[in-house]
């Protein structure tokens, strides 16, 4: 029986994987008390039994095991994301800051190493809004949820030889990928192609690998092949891996499609938030994020849309490898203001400018943040468009914002404002509807996206912890549930397709907190939809789209 991996034995970072690998997860102090890192002192699981203050000090003793360090090696401390500030200590030595909490972040500890080292960790977390924060709150109530601080991801050591490699990027085209090498020597490309091996070496770091006379296995929701390539140096090698797949918009029936290797696809989507009730901000083992893809996949879903955080590499090496695609938001900063963010467009106000001629200190950290979150994600071909703005939430100068991050990631799409103060620049035309359904149009020659809807309570004694409940419209029991869902895609969804609906977000995944509209409870135990009933639903989306790709 294979063992099921934990946060201490789970390679973090499945993109770029060399044999050299250190965990320090597990057992540290914060603020003199014991936790368990790396869950965040809110979670139950981190067993944190202190106040938690707006400022956390972690210390961690460790010895490196035999023959993990060799001599001319360089010691990498790796921290997978850490909110808000931190400063790091080695030995009572100053190390490095690091600022903003969804990121992962990296410093050569070499000249710091002793036999016995103690690692400090100085966290400050107020909850700045000039950071981004997503749906923390210091006050939980509806959509708002407790707030995380400190470690949440994994921490871990890596041993490198000098002039290491440091980065690979990898983009796929038709017959084609684009390969960069962040390395100072000269390095040999392994990919297995079948019953093949493709092998080449190179002394400069950016090549265009044709694979045109190979037959090539491109990746779908349905056959996620990907293909693993190993790049080698005199002194080092990694592993990582890339799939063939390319995301278009093109014209279809006069109606402008997304296409996944130029096959009109339907995004069938549901809000994917990232909460659990144990781990707080990440599951208790990796396999949480696993179950819950499966799951989604089980109701016929093929697409997360991934709200409002950075998940760990984990989660995003799961959806490449069982075919579910992903929208990834950007993390919201700023304030959020539910009179003019909320209501009003939901009343029908839906129009504001946003352009601003310089950038104050947060809007600066947004910009940075957004494209480090690219950069860090570049490679999981699961990872499909980017989220800029949700609901006005924050929002300036999306124009620019999505010219610039466009000319940094063109393979992929963008939804500039999701929900309403759309702009000109957009990959997409993005809505949200809730409390009524009715049908919808494109409102431009972009494809429509429904990038929220639905959000249906249904409660299930036992597994909710609060009296009170957040949602869209009530179901007492599961047919009344599946009711209101078959009404939702009979009206407002699969009609809709033919005029150029391209997706569709239900809202959403689980429970959270006071938040009852999961299609699962908070625990994962129950869920509150028919099985049978989704997959029909889903069904019927694929009927939509066969009468389509009927045409090509």
């Amino acid at each position: 029986m294979k063992k099921e991996m934990s946060w201490y034995d789970e390679y973090p970072r499945p993109q770029l994987k060399r044999d050299s690998f250190m965990s320090l997860n597990g057992q540290w102090t914060c603020n003199g008390n014991d936790i368990v890192v790396p869950f965040c002192p809110q979670s139950k699981a981190s067993l944190y039994q202190g106040e938690v203050t707006n400022e956390l000090i972690y210390e961690k003793s460790f010895i490196l095991t035999d023959h993990f360090f060799q001599e001319n090696d360089h010691l990498l401390l790796h921290f997978g994301a850490v909110d808000q500030i931190c400063e790091v200590y080695l030995n009572k030595y100053y190390i490095g800051q690091h600022e903003g909490g969804y990121l992962p972040f990296t410093f050569d500890v070499t000249p710091y190493l002793r036999n016995e080292n103690k690692l400090t960790v100085i966290v400050k977390d107020d909850l700045n809004s000039l950071y981004p924060y997503g749906k923390q709150t210091k006050q939980p109530k509806g959509m708002w949820y407790t707030a995380v601080s400190g470690i949440w991801q994994s921490v871990w050591l890596e041993a490198v030889p000098e002039n290491y490699i440091q980065d690979v990027k990898i983009t796929p085209h038709d017959q084609s990928i684009d390969l960069f090498v962040e390395t100072k020597k000269k390095y040999t490309v392994t990919i297995v192609m079948g019953d093949e091996t493709f092998q080449q070496s190179y002394d400069r770091p950016y090549q265009t690998i044709d694979l045109s006379s190979y037959d090539i296995h491109y990746w779908s929701i349905d056959d996620p092949f990907l293909y693993t390539i190993f790049i080698e140096t005199d002194n080092d090698k990694v592993e990582s891996y890339f799939a063939m797949r390319v995301i278009t918009i093109e014209t279809i029936q006069e109606k402008k499609r997304i296409c996944l290797n130029h096959q009109p696809i339907f995004l069938h989507g549901v809000l994917d938030q990232g909460y659990f009730p144990e781990g707080h901000f990440i599951p208790q083992s990796p396999k949480g994020y696993e179950d819950d893809i499966l799951k989604m996949k089980e109701l016929g879903f093929n697409m997360l849309r991934k709200h409002i955080k950075v998940e760990p590499d984990i989660f995003y090496y799961y959806c490449d490898l069982h075919g579910m695609l992903v929208v990834q938001d950007m993390v919201n900063s700023g304030d959020y203001h539910y009179f003019s963010d909320t209501l009003l467009p939901t009343a029908g106000f839906k129009k504001k400018k946003d352009k601003v001629s310089q950038y104050d200190q947060r809007q600066q950290f947004f910009v940075q943040h957004s494209i480090e979150t690219m950069k860090h994600l570049y490679n999981h071909p699961s990872i499909i468009m980017y989220t800029i703005f949700n609901e006005g939430w924050g929002q300036f100068d999306s124009d620019r914002l999505y010219q610039l991050l466009k000319d940094k990631d063109p393979g992929r799409l963008f939804d500039s404002t999701s929900g309403w103060f759309e702009q000109q620049q957009s990959d997409v035309n993005s809505v949200h509807m809730y409390f009524r359904n009715k049908q919808l149009r494109p409102q431009s020659s972009k494809p429509l996206f429904l990038s929220e809807c639905g959000g249906y309570v249904r409660i299930i004694e036992g597994h909710c912890d609060s009296e009170h409940t957040y949602g869209y419209g009530k179901a007492g029991n599961e047919e009344q549930l599946m009711k209101k869902m078959n009404h939702l895609y009979e009206t407002s969804v699969i009609p809709c397709i033919q005029e150029g609906m391209c997706g569709c977000v239900y809202t959403q995944l689980s429970d959270i907190e006071e938040e009852l509209n999961g299609l699962y409870t908070f625990d994962r135990e129950i869920c509150k939809v028919n099985k049978e009933g989704m997959k029909q639903i889903r069904t019927k989306i694929d009927q939509e789209m066969e009468n389509i790709s009927s045409t090509l």
